[in-house]
């Protein structure tokens, strides 16, 4: 029997995507699909989600959502089952999900995501929509849980948190503005250092909680790792369960990808030199024998940026070249530009985002550095491996699960795919350099590295998998319809 899953959260690419969450909220429903789930995602109604939605059907009028004037409209977009969250006081707002035209957060997110999840709760508990479970995501989605529980509502909950460090904590003033009893601010509840937090709302009240990759679903439970949660995920350690995110192998296929100069696959890896070409003059780098190292990647100390801005010299002194695209912190931003002025033709750089030329840096360059003091799961070492782009990457999170070390043992083995480091300082990444340097010299190896690289599995066939089975478990047993019901 189909299960059907509403899916709540604040982006879905290619609608609207900031991060990994957008992507990973795209490509699971059809991940699902072949285990016999039927998912529809509950999205803010943003002018670009409003524009691209067909078939349109207005499923809920919300004539006071937290106030606030609001609706539920069904249809479809890029291939997703959407329901949208038409309210244009909180959406219509022609600038990022989260921030103002300045990059401020919008005064007003405490209500806009409250209301998402309020929806989520009256949405599934709508016998007519025939949810069997809810599957909320990071702080934005945080509240449908904490809604269905106070609800005391049939329908189960499942949480992803995809970056722990997003709380989703507001004032406490707020707290009487949003529908629940006073029960609810307390320990055991919503309280969090004062004032609310989404983020922990979920964590408490959902029936089962995911992270994005094994090793993070451990680390988050240490102080290192769980900004203060730590105590509540190792109170539920039973209800936490670490998967995986996949990639869209369709989208993510250096034999069929438009963006690049020249299609390849792991048999015809020469091909690469034509988007190394291309990479070069995009980046305005002069050709040389060293490897060609790239970023991808939000400029913050999270990422590691302030590490990799502080040996850029060192970089460039051992041969290396470096291309970087990326946006954030604007003492970042500076200290790459002024490398990139130091080392002309051997450091270029792009500030903010563009997809197509993600696309060429992966398959045009030789690494991808990743030097995250903490990952949750990370997808674009997953695309580095998809294109023969040797990833290097601190030990930590998804990026330990899905990269296997250039140790010896594992050289020796053929079974390498990257480089892993355990300090994220100044001196552990330049080691890691100095590794890529001396495998890449030796160009049999380096070959043998990507291969085993694009070999890899990253499709979500594994980890749609691992989802339907969690939702069997957790989700609502509904009867199966009467023959008189079904002849109806």
């Amino acid at each position: 029997m189909t299960m059907r899953v509403l899916s709540v959260v604040s982006e879905a690419y290619p609608l609207v995507k900031t991060g990994g969450l957008g992507d990973v909220a795209g490509a699971l429903p059809g991940a699902l699909a072949p285990f016999d789930v039927q998912m529809t995602t509950l999205i803010p109604g943003y002018p670009a989600v409003m524009k691209a939605l067909e078939n349109r059907k207005v499923v809920r009028p919300m004539h006071s959502l937290l106030g606030v004037q609001a609706r539920l409209v069904a249809g479809t977009a890029a291939g997703l089952d959407l329901v949208a969250l038409d309210s244009p006081e909180l959406f219509s707002r022609e600038v990022g999900p989260y921030t103002d035209p300045v990059g401020k957060d919008w005064a007003d997110n405490w209500l806009r995501f409250a209301a998402l999840g309020r929806a989520a709760a009256d949405l599934a508990q709508d016998a007519a929509q025939g949810f069997d479970l809810v599957h909320a995501h990071d702080w934005q989605g945080g509240m449908a849980p904490a809604y269905l529980r106070f609800d005391n509502a049939r329908v189960p909950s499942i949480f992803t948190i995809h970056n722990i460090a997003f709380t989703g904590w507001f004032q406490a003033q707020m707290f009487r503005e949003l529908s629940l009893p006073k029960a609810a601010f307390a320990m055991e509840g919503i309280e969090y250092y004062g004032g609310v937090s989404y983020l922990k709302a979920g964590l408490w009240a959902a029936d089962a909680i995911t992270t994005v990759s094994p090793t993070y679903a451990e680390e988050i439970r240490t102080p290192k790792f769980g900004m203060g949660f730590e105590g509540l995920i190792q109170a539920r350690r039973d209800r936490v369960f670490g998967i995986c995110n996949g990639i869209d192998t369709a989208v993510w296929n250096p034999l069929t990808d438009g963006h690049l100069a020249a299609a390849y696959d792991a048999r015809s890896l020469h091909q690469r030199k034509a988007n190394k070409r291309a990479v070069e003059s995009a980046f305005r780098l002069a050709e040389g024998d060293g490897p060609i190292f790239c970023v991808v990647s939000r400029l913050t100390a999270q990422k590691g940026m302030d590490v990799l801005a502080s040996v850029a010299d060192g970089l460039v002194a051992m041969g290396g070249r470096l291309a970087l695209l990326g946006s954030g912190d604007a003492k970042l931003e500076g200290a790459f530009k002024q490398a990139a002025a130091r080392h002309a033709g051997k450091i270029g750089v792009k500030i903010g985002y563009d997809e197509a030329l993600s696309h060429r840096l992966q398959g045009g360059t030789d690494a991808i550095l990743i030097p995250s003091r903490f990952e949750p799961c990370g997808l674009t070492q997953m695309y580095g491996l998809r294109y023969g782009c040797v990833p290097v990457a601190a030990r930590t999170g998804g990026l330990s699960d899905t990269i296997v070390d250039a140790n010896e043992a594992a050289l020796a083995a053929g079974v390498a795919t990257g480089f892993l480091f355990d300090q994220v300082t100044p001196e552990g990444l330049m080691h890691a350099l100095q590794r890529v340097c001396a495998v890449f010299a030796d160009r049999k190896t380096w070959r043998a590295m990507q291969e085993q690289g694009m070999r890899a599995d990253f499709s979500w066939a594994r980890s749609g998998q691992k989802y339907a089975d969690l939702y069997s478990r957790f989700a609502v047993a509904r009867p199966a319809p009467s023959k008189t019901a079904a002849r109806r």
